[in-house]
């Protein structure tokens, strides 16, 4: 009598926990889909407008060549906002330290255009190199990515 009475009761508490998390998962996905609050005009709550801005690159991927141990390149990525609301550049960052992006904190108006300045050290770094730089910014999707690829040849 004793192990079926427990037995019930875990049986209860099992049920109860579970409805719990149940429940707690479903306020947190209807929390997660709230339109965010007037005044709040955040790069998160930017990314979700359908006429929000949009980062156009020219191209993705720049192929330095060969180049020697030790040199550093230096390339500019262009871009243009090709949505309906000026973009703006929370962060970009790369793969690797010796990778180093650069971009204007000022936000670029529909139409207009901009840069991303990235500059590679190859100091201590051999053979084929692909330097991924993620650009954080009000768009949709959130996170661009680019690519600075080459050859580093052996210091003669």
């Amino acid at each position: 009598m004793k192990k079926l009475l427990l037995s019930v009761l875990a049986a209860g508490m099992l049920l109860t926990a579970c409805n719990q998390a149940a429940k707690q998962a479903k306020i947190a996905d209807s929390t997660a889909i709230q339109p965010a609050a007037a005044g709040s005009a955040t790069p998160a709550a930017a990314a979700v407008m359908p006429d929000g801005p949009q980062m156009k690159f020219e191209y993705i991927t720049h192929d330095f060549g060969k180049i020697q141990e030790g040199d550093k390149v230096t390339y500019k990525f262009n871009f243009a906002n090709t949505g309906k609301s000026p973009l703006i550049i929370v962060d970009a960052t790369a793969s690797c330290g010796c990778t180093i992006p650069t971009w204007s904190k000022v936000p670029i108006k529909p139409g207009d255009g901009g840069q991303i300045i990235v500059t590679f050290n190859s100091a201590g770094r051999k053979g084929l190199q692909d330097k991924m730089i993620t650009i954080t910014a009000n768009t949709n999707p959130r996170q661009n990515v680019v690519h600075l690829v080459g050859e580093v040849l052996e210091k003669k």
